[in-house]
């Protein structure tokens, strides 16, 4: 079984340095869902305090990569095939956690959804859809 911590150091040591950048931190993995969270920062926050759309669709994307990983339960490198975010409500407060699930895997693509929440509010902030192509 893949264990937090297992995952964490897939994203530490093959994610972009601009993903790391975000701080994520994976909370939760199994292989039906994961569980991802960033600090809300001044590096991402836009005027007003309020989080970047582009922090939250890639947190949504990574989280979505996970579920995928989690489902497998090993480093399959998919690749970003359609990723539709939907932006709800201003992301403020001290972080954002992203749950993300697979709704469906084939054999060639994998299909999930994500949905992020701002904390302490526990409001949510966006959510988005994805689908992955597996490696031939």
């Amino acid at each position: 079984m893949l264990t937090i911590s297992d995952a964490q150091t897939i994203l530490d040591e093959n994610f972009a340095v601009w993903v790391r950048a975000l701080q994520p931190q994976v909370t939760s993995i199994d292989t039906q869902a994961a569980v991802l969270e960033i600090p809300i920062t001044a590096d991402i926050a836009r005027v007003g305090g309020i989080v970047s759309g582009q922090a939250l669709a890639t947190l949504a994307d990574t989280a979505m990569v996970f579920a995928c990983i989690g489902h497998v339960q090993s480093f399959e490198p998919v690749s970003t095939v359609t990723l539709d975010t939907q932006f709800l409500r201003p992301g403020v407060g001290d972080k954002i956690v992203a749950r993300a699930e697979v709704l469906r895997a084939g054999k060639a693509m994998i299909f999930a959804r994500c949905m992020l929440t701002a904390l302490p509010s526990g409001k949510e902030v966006a959510s988005a859809t994805a689908t992955f192509a597996r490696p031939a």
